[in-house]
């Protein structure tokens, strides 16, 4: 019988927002692989699977998470991560890998799955949906991320301040990932399209630390690495108007 790896999303930090078929996928699976930085500390994914699982049947595997300008580094540490997995994989029947937000929205369990079909070959792969930052950020800002036929853009801000610009100069909600180490763009890209009313960002959603304020208020500063941007799509007209 082949074994199995689950990706699991759990949410972008508030244990409460892991699904019921989250939750029942974890405390199935034989152990849980929960993915940290190179320098040890507990990070967001493993946080909330503690919540719901003992913290023995939990293995922490390191990925460079932190690492963003040295790509030998980066894969070397993937390959590492993926042969501890292929590891795992071979001795249980059920492996899930718990990544924050979704598993097949920018997440590291991709490139932890193809590893793993090239290692293990006959692996069963499967994911659970997990509620997206933006998600949350919609939910505790007030932000309407869709009306009527509006167009929906996710861009992450690692790709470059233009493309994030080109997106906010056409239609719809545009929601921007990764954006923290380049805010002072960010809010330039914002002024520049006229889109920095209505729109807010957000950090450290559902935690102590949480930071939900309007984009306006950006003065350029460095902000947390995973801080999520709402712009909110142009809107005109009463209710219904975009139907």
């Amino acid at each position: 019988m082949s074994s199995r790896l689950i990706g699991v999303g759990v949410g972008p930090g508030d244990p409460e927002l892991v699904t019921v078929k989250g939750v029942n996928a974890l405390r199935e699976a034989d152990v849980v692989v929960v993915p940290v930085m190179d320098t040890g500390e507990r990070g967001r994914a493993e946080a909330t699977v503690v919540h719901y699982v003992p913290e023995e049947k939990v293995v922490r595997v390191v990925f460079a998470l932190n690492e963003r300008s040295d790509r030998g580094r980066r894969e070397a540490a993937w390959d590492a991560a993926g042969a501890r997995v292929a590891e795992l994989l071979r001795a249980h029947d059920a492996v899930a890998f718990a990544t924050i937000g979704d598993p097949n929205v920018y997440s590291t369990f991709t490139y932890l799955a193809q590893t793993i079909a090239e290692l293990v070959p006959g692996t069963v792969v499967r994911t659970v949906p997990g509620i997206t930052a933006m998600q949350d950020l919609a939910a505790r800002s007030g932000a309407v991320l869709t009306e009527g036929t509006e167009p929906l853009t996710l861009v992450p801000v690692t790709a470059g301040a233009t493309v994030l610009k080109e997106a906010l100069a056409g239609p719809g909600t545009v929601v921007a990932y990764k954006f923290g180490r380049q805010a002072h763009e960010v809010a330039e890209a914002l002024r520049e399209t006229g889109r920095i009313e209505g729109a807010v960002w957000g950090s450290s959603l559902g935690l102590a630390e949480e930071s939900i304020r309007p984009a306006a208020d950006l003065d350029g500063a460095p902000l947390p690495y995973l801080s999520t941007l709402i712009a909110p799509a142009r809107r005109e007209g009463g209710r219904g108007g975009k139907l």
